[in-house]
């Protein structure tokens, strides 16, 4: 089963309607519904808030703000990763951001909670806020560390000789926007209070961290709070952690006995949930007229929220991807009054590579060498900061297949020089690396009496496939059909997992499924071998195979059912685990990644600069492919997000009160079916035995990175115009436009 492109055993759930989704749920009955008032000023503090109207508002039961809200828990900073820590909210009258919650009206109807919301009357004293990267960009500190535990800044060589000896250089600032992940389900909880317990059906990535961020907040056991997440309507990273409406519906269904449900609004999103931060990049290449490079720098500055710190890994991508002997990165920060930053899709990479690559595309056009050649000439042979081998590195492969499918050899050799009527075109490419990661997380597989596999842990599905996977995973472990195994998913009452994120849910959960089921294997054949009444009494166990329900050794067979039956009537079970990718051997002696290459065709109007893409294509290492249908969907996701990163995505501060002031999907501007034309990725054929027992790598992320690049150098390509202020607009390119022919 593994490796079959399976369709999704979830599908008709979902084409139906019957997921079941956080805002969907109906166990409790009737809830009652909160609504979050946000603050309208992006620094201060409250001086008056009058709540009388509103409580007298029709179908009204609570109006809570930081005068009435429960005493909660603080953020613990001892706590390694940010999700797991207390999310408290309504703890002062200060307002640290725009929109930052200042009450919370609970009413019998969403609508009525939403106009009551409107009646919380509240005045201000207004600080000075500090809302514009621009002018306070210089004024920077240094992280202890950046995201993920990855040291600030790296060292190799001597940086500032290797870069004034090169014959050839490329320095050059490149700045991405604040990006927003919105998925396509708004996060929302609904909490039901049951006894002591609390019951919360939420929209999250990671279950467990969940369960203990909302303990910690309220100050309770976590086995008195129940997590419930079978479905997830998409995360991208802003559903890692819980948020204010999780942590405010619990405080109001404690306070109130009562099920309450809360969902943020669109705008809501844009500043309650977190953002990928704005950056300045400065990227320095050195290089021989050979186009070996000699000198690489990479410095990020970008913003964070004075009071939970981010500093998103932005230089990390280049430390492994090129060889050069001597090597500086570096990472700072600016404090801003403003929503946090967090994980947006391939934290690190994304915007990285957005840098890196188009600079490496100057250093091609510097030295008048084909973009592909010049990243094959600088490949490593091991890491070139960490100085370990790679485990499984196949980027070169990557290029050269991606420049034979694409007709690469078609590529303009000068930019601006190619027409098709009015249309400029141009072609681009890009290399792609994203590390591979391992949490800990455990599986239980059962086998029930009726040959029946029961697979049980926390993990959830965020669309992308686990509850598909798992099942091939399990069936290919037992030797089952796909049909008699099921899959149950985001309970906190399950095994936990590190859940979805970060590329590591399907192989931490795949990889635990199958030690699982090798365990499960040994109990049933140490049952039947050993078994008088068994028709596999006495034989050698190594020699045993699992195929459609079925065990056989030597000619003799016997169903699975049966074995259990006997030995086990009540059902027989075993776990599965992975463990911290820092305990794993593998990843301390090895480097261990995923690659791709990206290309792209643009036209580019000539009168107008209107940029339209027109093909892309990506070729990926990603070890082995449980589901080529699913993860093929995975990578062309990241792409068209790439696309959009090059082209569109831009979320604008207004620099008076730090208000994001194109907070809709109508101004947020993201890729749309009539955006994407003919979009493909394929996958070579690949084993990393280092990163796990599968073989197996992430692909969620792999996608986005590198493919704005690809679309940047393509624009450039046919315009001959390098915009390194994204997202490259019309507006951007059209006074450097060539001029037309007469």
């Amino acid at each position: 089963m593994i490796g079959q492109a399976v369709n999704r055993v979830d599908g008709p759930l979902k084409a139906t309607g019957r997921a079941t989704y956080a805002y969907e749920h109906w166990d409790a009955g009737q809830p009652l519904y909160g609504f979050i008032a946000g603050a309208t000023i992006g620094k201060g503090r409250i001086t008056r808030i009058d709540t009388e109207t509103a409580e007298r508002a029709p179908g009204v039961h609570l109006v809570m703000t930081h005068l009435n809200a429960p005493v909660q828990g603080t953020r613990d900073e001892s706590i390694p990763f940010e999700y797991w820590r207390a999310q408290p909210v309504l703890t002062s009258a200060d307002i640290h951001y725009y929109g930052e919650p200042v009450a919370l009206v609970v009413a019998a109807t969403l609508e009525q909670a939403r106009a009551a919301a409107d009646l919380v009357d509240i005045e201000y004293s207004t600080g000075r806020g500090r809302f514009d990267f621009g002018e306070y960009e210089d004024d920077t500190y240094i992280p202890k560390v950046v995201n993920a535990g990855l040291p600030t800044d790296t060292a190799v060589g001597d940086f500032d000789a290797g870069f004034a000896g090169a014959e050839v250089t490329v320095d050059q600032r490149y700045t991405t926007p604040y990006e927003f992940s919105m998925p396509m389900e708004p996060h929302a909880c609904l909490v039901e209070p049951r006894d002591e317990d609390l019951h919360v059906y939420v929209s999250c990535q990671i279950v467990d961290a969940a369960q203990v961020s909302v303990a910690s907040t309220l100050r309770i056991d976590p086995a008195r709070v129940h997590i419930v997440t079978p479905f997830v309507g998409g995360g991208f990273g802003s559903k890692l952690g819980i948020h204010s409406e999780t942590i405010l519906a619990a405080l109001a269904a404690r306070a109130l006995h009562q099920p309450v449900k809360v969902a943020l609004t669109r705008q809501q999103i844009f500043q309650l949930i977190g953002m990928r931060p704005i950056s300045s990049q400065r990227v320095r290449l050195g290089a021989g007229r050979d186009g070996r490079l000699s000198a690489i720098a990479h410095d990020v500055t970008m913003h964070t929220n004075p009071d939970v710190e981010y500093a998103e890994q932005t230089a990390a991508t280049t430390r492994s991807l090129y060889a050069a002997p001597h090597r500086l990165t570096s990472h700072r920060l600016t404090q801003l009054d403003l929503p946090r930053g967090t994980d947006v899709r391939a934290p690190g990479e994304a915007p990285g590579m957005l840098a890196v690559e188009s600079a490496m595309d100057e250093l091609a056009d510097a030295l008048g060498m084909d973009p592909v050649e010049l990243r094959i000439r600088n490949e490593p042979t091991v890491d070139p900061e960490r100085d370990v081998p790679y485990s499984d590195r196949h980027l070169v492969e990557c290029l050269r297949e991606g420049a034979r499918r694409f007709g690469w050899e078609h590529r303009p050799a000068t930019p601006a020089s190619v027409r098709q009527g009015r249309w400029l075109i141009g072609y681009g490419m890009s290399a792609a690396i994203r590390g591979h990661f391992q949490g800990p997380t455990t599986v239980r597989v059962r086998l029930e009496a009726d040959g029946t596999a029961v697979v049980q842990t926390d993990m959830t599905d965020l669309g992308t496939g686990t509850y598909t996977i798992l099942t091939q995973v399990a069936a290919d472990g037992l030797g089952l059909p796909p049909e008699r195994v099921r899959i149950e998913l985001g309970r906190s009452d399950f095994p936990s997992s590190w859940g979805s994120g970060g590329s590591w849910g399907a192989t931490n959960s795949c990889t635990a499924v199958h030690r699982a089921c090798a365990t499960l294997r040994e109990k049933l054949l140490d049952a039947a071998c050993g078994d008088t009444r068994s028709a596999l009494h006495g034989l050698d166990p190594a020699d045993a195979v699992f195929s459609d329900g079925n065990v056989g050794i030597a000619g003799a067979t016997e169903a699975l059912s049966e074995i259990v039956a006997r030995s086990h009537p009540g059902g027989v079970d075993a776990e599965g685990s992975t463990r911290f990718m820092g305990d794993d051997p593998n990843y301390a002696a090895y480097s261990i990644n995923t690659y791709g290459a990206h290309f792209a065709e643009v036209g580019v109007d000539a009168d107008t600069a209107e940029i339209r893409l027109r093909r892309m294509l990506g070729v990926f290492s990603v070890g082995r492919v449980i589901n080529p249908k699913t993860a093929r969907s995975q990578l062309i996701g990241g792409m068209i997000w790439g696309a959009g990163a090059a082209l569109e995505e831009e979320a604008v501060v207004d620099p008076r009160s730090g208000a994001f002031v194109n907070r809709d999907l109508a101004q947020y501007l993201v890729p749309v079916h009539a955006d994407i034309p003919d979009v493909d990725a394929v996958f070579l054929d690949g084993y990393d035995d280092k990163a796990n027992a599968l073989g197996a790598k992430g692909v969620g992320e792999l996608g986005i990175c590198g493919a704005g690049a690809a679309v940047a150098n393509a624009v450039f390509n046919a315009t001959g115009v390098r915009v390194r202020d994204f997202p490259i607009t019309i507006e951007k390119v059209l006074p450097g436009l060539p001029p037309m022919d007469t």
